[in-house]
């Protein structure tokens, strides 16, 4: 897998847009300003393929990036407390649900959440759609370098009361700073493309 051929592929801001897929797709979702775009880009060892702002609900689109011409990378946009219009906010969840609801070849998940808290409403009833549709997902736990050491193993203990069935899930911690967590997710991806 050559993890340095990657491209941005296309953007769309209605499901209807969005066609068949053509690839095995990854969708990286999570709330507003969680480091998606910053993960995808440590995984593809870019800087900046996937634009980042430190501005929360940047990504109003459903964006498709081609990596090693084999798969994509489909960055969702970001829910919660991003400053936006109620009636945008429920533009997003439409387009988001009505991509994930699609019957698409969708291999998987990346579900972000902030390991240095608790999971919002919004990450629980994302997690809870992802188990009850039944679409595999993993939860990366963004942000890892900002916690000590005890701090890790208080929130490890936490979220294994916080989020419904964790310990059938599958979590990687993982740091954008330190690049903490990257090998492991490729090693996922690299998984879910060995299988097609």
């Amino acid at each position: 897998m050559n993890w340095n051929k990657a491209e941005f592929f296309i953007s769309y801001k209605k499901r209807s847009q969005i066609p068949i897929s053509e690839k095995p797709e990854i969708a990286f979702s999570g709330r507003s300003n969680v480091g998606k775009s910053s993960l995808i880009n440590n995984i593809l060892n870019r800087k900046s393929l996937a634009r980042v702002s430190g501005t929360p609900g940047k990504t109003a689109m459903i964006n498709f990036f081609e990596v090693d011409g084999r798969i994509y990378f489909v960055d969702l946009p970001g829910y919660g407390y991003a400053k936006v219009s109620k009636a945008e906010k429920e533009n997003w969840a439409k387009l988001v649900e009505g991509y994930l609801t699609s019957g698409r070849e969708l291999d998987l998940v990346f579900q972000l959440v902030d390991f240095r808290h608790s999971p919002t409403v919004g990450d629980l009833q994302m997690i809870d759609f992802l188990i009850n549709t039944e679409i595999p997902f993993v939860i990366v736990l963004t942000k890892a370098d900002k916690l000590k050491k005890t701090r890790r193993i208080k929130r490890r203990e936490e979220l294994l009361i916080e989020i419904p069935f964790a310990k059938d899930i599958t979590m990687v911690e993982f740091s954008s700073v330190t690049g903490e967590g990257a090998e492991e997710l490729r090693k996922i991806v690299e998984m879910i493309i060995a299988k097609q």
